[in-house]
C-alpha cells in the first residue's frame, strides 16, 4: 500500500542544522529517535509545550519510554504497549479540539525529516488516524466526523484504513 501526502510538503525540522539522514524502514531504533525528536520539539510549541510541561514535569523519562512502546506497538505491531490511550486523554481537561491539529503540525515535519517518504507517509497516516480517534473520543458526537485538517494522506490503492 502506498501513501501520498496531500498537502504541499511538510517542512522538515532540522534541529541540528545538518541535513538529516533519513530512515528507509521503520525499526525500534528509528521509532525511539522519532519519539525523542518529537517530544524535544513539542516542548517549544507555544500552546502544547506548556500543557506537556505541566503534565510531565519530573516524569519526562517515564513518558518517553511509554511513548516509544506505544509507537513501536502501533507501527511494528509488536504488542509492546499495554496502556489505554483514550481514557488517559479523556482526563486532560485543558485539551481543546484544535490541539490535535497543532500536535500533527509538529509531528508531520518531524516524521518527514527522519524517514524516507514512503515510511514517513505510513507513520503520518497512522498518527492522523490516532488523532482522529482521540478527537472523536473527546469531542465527537453521534454522526460527527473529525475535522478535515486531521488528515492529509490519501491511500492510492483505494483500500480503506482501519
Amino acid at each position: 500500500m502506498s501513501f501520498k501526502l496531500e498537502s504541499a510538503c511538510f517542512e522538515p525540522v532540522h534541529s541540528t542544522g545538518e541535513p538529516a539522514v533519513r530512515h528507509a524502514v521503520i525499526t525500534e531504533d528509528s521509532i525511539t529517535q522519532l519519539v525523542t525528536v518529537f517530544y524535544t520539539t513539542i516542548q517549544t510549541h507555544p500552546r502544547l509545550g506548556p500543557i506537556f510541561q505541566r503534565r510531565l514535569e519530573g516524569k519526562w523519562d517515564e513518558h518517553l519510554r511509554k511513548m516509544v512502546l506505544f509507537w513501536q506497538a502501533v507501527l511494528l505491531k509488536n504488542g509492546a504497549y499495554k496502556g489505554k490511550p483514550v481514557p488517559a486523554h479523556l482526563k486532560l481537561k485543558e485539551i481543546i479540539g484544535d490541539d490535535f491539529h497543532e500536535w500533527l503540525s509538529v509531528f508531520r515535519p518531524v516524521a518527514s525529516e527522519l524517514f524516507e517518504p514512503e515510511s514517513a507517509g505510513e507513520i503520518i497516516a497512522t498518527a492522523e488516524r490516532i488523532a482522529q480517534s482521540l478527537w472523536l473520543a473527546m469531542f465527537g458526537t453521534p454522526g460527527s466526523a473529525p475535522p478535515p485538517e486531521l488528515s492529509s494522506i490519501k491511500c492510492l490503492s483505494g483500500a480503506r484504513h482501519a
